[in-house]
């Protein structure tokens, strides 16, 4: 009997240890090419940033990552996906700069059971009837960085408003989360082509004939830097205050300099915040790449720490979803945005706070807190997720 009993153990050990000892396998699609890249790269350089904090190890497994760019287009973004779930059998995916592509690739990642972990995009359908147990948010819904910055202008007294935006599902859910806070008059209200136009004097033009007391715009990577320049070359910087989203950010800011300077914005994270995790990842970024994280590092640093919290809960044996699952929903590390809870989309409930940039005196442009816009903030899709 003792033989036998000797046998069985070296087969159970023999069978259910390779699986242990298989890498945790992570997919990442990002646009890593093209006008956004510098997003995507950013993005990129924390994942990793976060694997070296971990030793590159989750619960003693090896970490194999596998990048792919989806060149900014939604087919391509969902080959990516799909090459990711079918060939390299991944245990997770994160990445997904914009909605358009993520929204193209989420049923792949729903149909074939992969975690699917945002590291950016957060559109308003995946908040709600679209919301699955697969998909989990490590930045925000769209709507509310934009609400916040509607909360501001109500407090500033703005009372008539020109909304600009690229004309695609992030550029949407930006105009309607700002219109769902912001009590003044809409005096005009334009969306560009995305992601190919790159003037828009036509929609300034149409801004200073409707003289608004505000101008709000959104636009993301080389697409905001653009705008801003043709902002202030209109002479509007002197004539019509600026209110935006997305667009001032460490990756934008060293090219826009003072052009930035006093103009509001919004986030759920800015680098100043006085949290350990935050005040390690800025330090430990700028020493390795040499330049300040970005709102999407932030993000990116989380998503992968979300993940590694769950491989943690279920000692790395990845076959055990439930857990895992359940694990993430305790949203249980160390933020940089410092501590929050899941809504039932699981969607970030999280603060969100105004920001300056500011000149550092060094010759640097560095974003500063002003104050905190929305407490507790819970996206307003929530209530149409069938999950509880």
């Amino acid at each position: 009997m003792r033989k036998t009993l000797a046998g069985l153990t070296v087969l159970v050990t023999t069978f259910c240890a390779p699986a242990l000892a298989q890498d945790v396998k992570i997919g990442f699609v990002s646009t890593l090419s093209g006008p956004v890249a510098v997003v995507g790269n950013d993005m990129r350089d924390a994942f990793e940033l976060a694997l070296d904090h971990m030793d590159r190890k989750m619960a003693g497994r090896s970490v194999t990552m596998i990048y792919e760019d989806d060149a900014l287009k939604p087919e391509q973004g969902k080959q990516k996906t799909d090459k990711l779930i079918q060939s390299d059998r991944v245990n997770f995916l994160t990445g997904y700069m914009m909605s358009h592509i993520l929204l193209a690739s989420l049923k792949s990642a729903v149909d074939s059971e992969t975690f699917l972990i945002s590291a950016n995009a957060g559109p308003s359908q995946i908040a709600g009837e679209l919301c699955s147990p697969w998909f989990f948010s490590a930045s925000w819904q769209g709507d509310q960085v934009p609400q916040a910055v509607g909360e501001y202008m109500n407090q500033k007294g703005v009372k008539s408003a020109f909304l600009i935006a690229p004309n695609y599902a992030a550029g949407k859910d930006v105009i309607a989360g700002l219109k769902a806070n912001y009590k003044g008059a809409i005096v005009g209200e334009e969306y560009t082509r995305w992601p190919d136009q790159l003037d828009f004097s036509a929609e300034l033009s149409k801004a200073r004939a409707a003289k608004p007391d505000a101008i709000f715009a959104f636009y993301p990577g080389g697409a905001g830097v653009q705008f801003m320049n043709q902002y202030v070359q209109a002479g509007l910087k002197q004539q019509i205050p600026l209110y935006t989203a997305f667009i001032v950010d460490s990756l934008s800011l060293p090219q826009l300099k003072d052009l930035a300077v006093g103009v509001p914005g919004a986030q759920h994270w800015v680098s100043d915040l006085p949290n350990a995790a935050n005040k390690k990842f800025v330090a430990d970024f700028k020493a390795k790449y040499k330049r300040l994280p970005s709102f999407y590092a932030a993000q990116a640093y989380d998503a992968a720490n979300l993940i590694a919290s769950a491989v943690d809960a279920v000692k790395g044996d990845t076959s055990k979803k439930d857990e895992m699952r359940a694990a993430m929903q305790k949203a249980n590390f160390a933020s940089v945005r410092g501590p929050f809870k899941y809504g039932n989309n699981h969607f970030p409930i999280q603060n969100f706070y105004l920001q300056e940039a500011v000149a550092t005196g060094d010759g640097g442009y560095a974003l500063k807190t002003i104050a905190t816009a929305l407490t507790a903030h819970q996206d307003r899709y929530h209530d149409k997720c069938p999950m509880k």
